[in-house]
């Protein structure tokens, strides 16, 4: 079995860098290997595969929590909810000063872009268009590039975000179809997908990923990636679990660093050329394991010395990515 694996993965990353998309059947075949030098070898592929269809440049970006806590949607992840008692600190809109500081120093830092994210189901009325004045003025007066993260918009609310000079949206699927009733019951991934949609007949560039380590099956973070082929981001952030006290996962078991790297190489056989991007979840992982994440398929990541729960600095993250053969 062990030299029938690694003959199928050498196939499957040939036809990946011959410029193939593989087909469903084939990526879930992929998912079920279980040999240790097939699976060193189909990071290793991943790695080609990023170099050969990735930029040099890693993508930078940073985030402002803009509105926190009392969210209607029953996420079983999420210490934000309201359905759930976590102790996250709650608050209508972050205030305006506040915000534009962050956005100023990440982009003095050389952070490429800014986003608002926010709880809830959608920002909606004043709330959209303060957000809006917000990432106006941080593009306008800071040169750095903007991104939003407002929940399930419509096209004119959307629209209105277009015209504030913001081009890039952000809606993650959050997990597999077949397993996204088992963590939220209060939307749906035809909601997110409908949102997304809309954003991109307005002309967004679409950041889109996911958690994993929240019970799934590997198979089913394969199907979170080839459900995100109809979304063709331009960004995937991959999210690992952090349980929380108080959300129905707070007892989840943590997944280990061996399966948080094979997922990654394999989005980077679903996606060859898409940024992959650490987002929440990396500071329990080694340095090390960063390290070979981001040469096999990381290429993207959230920064910022001001966010608690990325575990680590501007300065170290520079020196990761330059470890790593990137320019930052």
């Amino acid at each position: 079995m062990g030299t029938k694996d690694i003959d199928f993965v050498r196939d499957c990353a040939a036809r990946v860098l011959g410029g193939e998309n593989l087909d469903e059947e084939t990526l879930y075949r992929l998912t079920e290997i279980e040999d240790p030098e097939a699976i060193a070898l189909l990071e290793d592929k991943a790695e080609e595969i990023t170099r050969k269809f990735c930029p040099a440049k890693f993508d930078t970006c940073s985030i402002v929590n803009a509105r926190s806590g009392s969210c209607s949607e029953n996420c079983k992840w999420c210490a934000q909810s309201a359905h759930f008692h976590t102790g996250c600190e709650s608050y209508a809109i972050v205030d305006r000063d506040e915000a534009l500081r962050v956005a100023r120093y990440n982009a003095e830092k050389g952070v490429g872009r800014f986003s608002l994210v926010a709880s809830g189901r959608a920002v909606r009325g004043k709330s959209l268009d303060t957000m809006c004045e917000i990432l106006a003025y941080a593009r306008t007066h800071d040169g750095i590039s903007t991104c939003a993260s407002l929940g399930l918009l419509n096209e004119e609310e959307l629209q209105k975000l277009w015209d504030s000079g913001t081009h890039r949206y952000h809606c993650n699927l959050e997990t597999a179809p077949s397993y996204f009733s088992k963590l939220c019951t209060s939307h749906t991934i035809a909601d997110k997908l409908a949102t997304i949609a809309a954003a991109r007949r307005i002309g967004f560039e679409v950041c889109s990923g996911g958690i994993i380590g929240m019970g799934e099956t590997r198979r089913q973070r394969m199907e979170l990636a080839i459900t995100l082929r109809q979304v063709q981001p331009a960004s995937i952030p991959i999210n690992v679990l952090s349980p929380i006290p108080g959300t129905p996962l707070a007892d989840t078991p943590l997944i280990g660093e061996a399966e948080i790297l094979l997922t990654i190489a394999l989005f980077r056989f679903a996606h060859p050329g898409v940024q992959l991007r650490f987002a929440g979840g990396r500071a329990r992982m080694s340095r090390a394991a960063q390290l070979k994440a981001l040469r096999i398929g990381i290429n993207g990541a959230v920064v910022g010395d001001l966010l608690t729960t990325i575990g680590s600095t501007i300065a170290e993250d520079k020196k990761l990515v330059d470890d790593a053969g990137y320019e930052w």
